[in-house]
């Protein structure tokens, strides 16, 4: 097989390939075993008609196009890796010649490829860039949201009468009409006013409302086969509940924790803030570095590859392709793809290993940002086929870790170096690889169908009134989960 490549743009190639005869004939004794195996002729058993009447029946040339359909795929991956490129989004193929139609057994079969691809960028030196991030500071308020937030975990749920206001909880009724006809109705669902994890205006609405008490109004709705069609919304609230904290004393130490008085427990807490205050500082430097770098650097981005991204982004939300939202995300959605080219760029510069560690630790982290169970969440992307793709992900964050140990990154405040505590080991080899005169091929992440860099949400089933998740039943007890 002969493969050339022209390059049309800093995204876009075009492939002209030539495959002769004698590689294409494997696949036409192939499609003529296949379309036997589907016809039933007089005298044959299915599956044992000899070639040459399957020939005579439907044609040569029926077959060789079956042949072409059946191996094109194969031919095109095959000359994609010869011109070492790196495609993105669908191919236009283009089929210009066909051998062997009029029953000779030469010739070439020839087709033209049109691909996005992947540009070509150019890193810097990583030991000359410096960024500046905001230092995360550790005092008595962050000490005591913590300590509210394990008060909270033990505290229970009190009867009030009086009307709701932000951070009741209120067991309500509710339902949706549209034009009179009801598209949803929900019976004793538990909500705290200020969530706004269901619909737009529904704070609003129940601020106010005393037990017993109805009201009515608008919102779209934010699930559903209607999903953004304006409603009518008439809730009731069934009881109206505060939550009643314990008092930050030693016998609450004790109760929630290992410690003996509240002094001791608020020391372990501040050390929990300390430690995730110098976690945040990675973070920081990992955003501040995409930022720039961002900046710094001309990434194109294939036009046809951001049109895909907004389509599919709009199909998620239940949109039309010509939604005005589509233009609204257009400029997060080229730098997302611009980001996602970056970080393949780097991890293609540097050698990373992922151990089983790194990758349940990454997946225990995106569990605690959806409020899940790690091993539910695991289960849930072992099912949806996401594993390779969250491999990817830890693959390229390790790789990020390995240029940022290069980096300079100063307080903005202080203006003093920050020591983000990353392993340089991942950097070492990175060095390593540049000094040789021949770099071995680094590992690629996982190939996908999406250029963003996060994963895929975690499936959740919405109803027409639940934004985010779904409200759960009032409980029958006071005490708070």
């Amino acid at each position: 097989m002969k493969t050339s490549v022209e390059k049309l743009d800093a995204t876009r190639v075009k492939l002209n390939v030539e495959v002769p005869f004698e590689e294409l004939k494997p696949a036409i004794d192939q499609a003529a075993k296949k379309i036997a195996s589907e016809v039933q002729m007089p005298g044959f058993r299915k599956g044992k008609v000899p070639t040459a009447l399957i020939e005579q029946r439907f044609g040569k040339a029926a077959i060789i196009q079956e042949a072409v359909n059946d191996a094109l795929p194969g031919f095109y991956s095959q000359a994609a890796a010869e011109a070492e490129i790196s495609p993105v989004g669908r191919p236009e193929v283009d089929v210009t010649e066909v051998p062997g139609l009029e029953g000779e057994e030469e010739g070439n079969l020839v087709f033209v490829v049109e691909q996005d691809v992947r540009p070509e960028i150019e890193l810097p030196d990583f030991a000359s860039y410096e960024v500046e991030i905001e230092e995360p500071t550790v005092d008595d308020d962050a000490v005591q949201v913590r300590l509210d937030a394990l008060r909270e975990r033990f505290g229970t749920l009190k009867g009030v009468d009086r009307p709701a206001k932000d951070g009741d909880f209120v067991s309500l009724d509710m339902d949706a009409k549209i034009d009179d006809e009801q598209v949803d109705t929900v019976e004793g669902v538990s909500y705290q006013i200020g969530e706004g994890n269901m619909l737009e205006g529904l704070d609003e609405a129940l601020t106010g409302l005393s037990a017993g008490e109805t009201t009515t109004f608008s919102s779209k709705l934010a699930g559903g086969d209607r999903a953004g069609e304006e409603a009518q919304i008439t809730v009731t609230a069934k009881s109206v509940k505060e939550r009643e904290l314990p008092e930050a004393d030693d016998e609450f130490a004790e109760l929630a924790s290992e410690f003996d008085t509240i002094d001791d427990l608020k020391d372990d807490l501040k050390k929990q803030a300390e430690k995730d205050a110098d976690a945040n500082k990675a973070g920081l430097a990992r955003n501040a570095l995409l930022e720039k770098l961002l900046e710094d650097l001309e990434i194109p981005v294939p036009e046809q590859l951001v049109k895909d991204e907004i389509t599919a982004h709009l199909e998620n939300e239940g949109k039309a392709e010509d939604d005005p939202h589509g233009d609204e995300i257009k400029d997060d959605t080229v730098k997302a793809i611009q980001a996602q080219f970056l970080l393949d760029a780097i991890l293609a510069d540097n050698e990373v290993e992922v151990g089983q560690d790194d990758l349940m630790n990454y997946m225990s982290a995106m569990a605690a940002q959806y409020g899940m169970d790690p091993n539910t969440f695991l289960q849930a992307v072992a099912q949806s086929g996401q594993i390779e793709q969250i491999f990817g992900e830890v693959q390229r964050s390790k790789a990020l870790d390995a240029v940022l140990a290069k980096v300079t990154v100063k307080g903005k405040e202080s203006g003093k170096a920050i020591d983000l505590g990353l392993d340089a080991a991942d950097s070492e080899k990175a060095d390593d690889a540049e000094d040789k005169d021949e770099k071995k091929p680094a590992k690629k992440a996982p190939a996908k169908k999406s250029t963003k860099s996060t994963a895929k949400k975690a499936p959740a089933k919405k109803s027409t009134t639940a934004k985010k998740t779904t409200a759960k039943k009032d409980e029958k007890s006071d005490d708070a989960k």
